[in-house]
């Protein structure tokens, strides 16, 4: 895990900051993953603990679960890992989820929102949720699905 970062404690993110980590493609390795991502972005925040307390915060939080629960469902490949990569702006939050499968890419099934299944409704979340999401492939095999959303400045004096 690597992560650059020009902020003070309790400050606002002033430059760019970047966290990356690998994990197996396991519901355990995504959890973990998930995890460690908000801890980070704790951290980023000037917030000891990975606490949700804030809209942006959990929004990050859900699309950062499904992202790497995807990864782990529809992107493994027998021993190689995925990678979760968060890029941090004053403007925006960028999630990438890199995986071994280039030949899946992500499409909400077109009865995911008619259904009473208990899934097939990642995607959906992820389109409602992000200001921008998308797939690209990833050389040498695989691809990286992405989702951004801007960050809201806290308004102070209400």
């Amino acid at each position: 895990m690597n992560q650059e970062t020009v902020t003070a404690t309790g400050e606002p993110t002033v430059g760019t900051a970047h966290f990356r980590t690998m994990f197996p493609t396991t519901v355990h390795g995504a959890h973990t993953a998930r995890h460690a991502a908000e801890r980070w972005l704790a951290a980023q925040q000037g917030r000891p603990e990975a606490t949700v307390e804030d809209d942006g915060t959990a929004t990050a939080s859900l699309l950062i679960a499904e992202l790497t629960a995807n990864a782990a469902l529809h992107g493994r490949v027998r021993g190689r890992n995925a990678r979760l990569a968060l890029t941090l702006t004053p403007a925006t939050l960028r999630i990438e989820v890199t995986d071994a499968r280039g030949e899946r890419l992500p499409a909400p099934p077109p009865d995911a929102a008619d259904g009473d299944g208990e899934s097939g409704r990642g995607l959906l979340l992820v389109a409602a949720l992000a200001d921008a999401w998308g797939c690209e492939p990833h050389h040498p095999g695989g691809k990286t699905v992405w989702a951004e959303c801007a960050r809201r400045v806290a308004r102070t004096g209400r």
